[in-house]
């Protein structure tokens, strides 16, 4: 709902559970309340800003009345919800040509024509040689100006500046190539070659938290 333009494809699984009739209804009762979900959000925006507009010093809340405009603007749209049956194989690739199908509209994706120039796939096609050596660490994290100076070694990528490294990884990291937190201040510096093992740092710290929180007390 932050990102201008999104398009949302709802996927129901667990179809083996259900009888077809059931599925039908269920996908109907997700359509609804997404819908009606969407038409709430819309209206307590507007709520909030006109509340803003009519405060006794609007000009204190500017910040806040940009940003709820801004909110305002990010329509979403939703697609047709999918419904599948995980444990058949049809049905995973019944659902991969329907999100191909939706990727090349070019209706919903305007930008899906747009050609990458070159040196796109040659910093991404370097980045993955460098995840791979043998002298990356099992982590996979790597300071943003050690990877500019990796990289500048190569001597079709000598001229790589930083500015465009940085708009290379932000595309690296839509497509989940790497992963880089640029708007945290504490990891803009640091960028994640190797995202499966930052998953698994993940899934062995909550699965930590919720071994200690069942933890009986003496």
């Amino acid at each position: 709902m932050r990102v201008p333009n999104s398009v949302v494809l709802p996927v129901g699984t667990h179809v083996d559970c259900c009888q077809e009739q059931e599925v039908a209804e269920k996908t109907h009762d997700i359509m609804a309340r997404i819908t009606a979900m969407l038409v709430e959000r819309k209206n307590n925006l507007a709520h909030f800003i006109d509340n803003l507009e009519g405060s006794e010093e609007p000009k204190f809340y500017v910040d806040q009345w940009e940003r709820l405009k801004e909110m305002e603007s990010c329509m979403l749209t939703i697609l047709n919800l999918v419904s599948v049956n995980c444990m058949d194989h049809r049905d995973i690739r019944k659902l991969r040509a329907t999100i191909l199908e939706h990727v090349k509209n070019e209706e919903l994706f305007p930008e899906v024509v747009r050609v990458l120039p070159p040196i796109y796939r040659q910093v991404e096609a370097a980045i993955v040689d460098i995840a791979q050596s043998e002298e990356m660490a099992d982590h996979g994290m790597m300071d943003l100006q050690y990877l500019l100076s990796k990289l500048c070694q190569r001597k079709h990528l000598a001229s790589l500046g930083r500015e465009l490294l940085q708009d290379i990884l932000r595309y690296l990291h839509r497509i989940g190539l790497v992963v880089w937190y640029e708007e945290i201040k504490h990891l803009e510096s640091t960028v994640f070659l190797q995202p499966t093992f930052l998953i698994t740092m993940f899934k062995v710290s909550m699965g930590t938290r919720t071994i200690s929180s069942v933890q009986p007390k003496l």
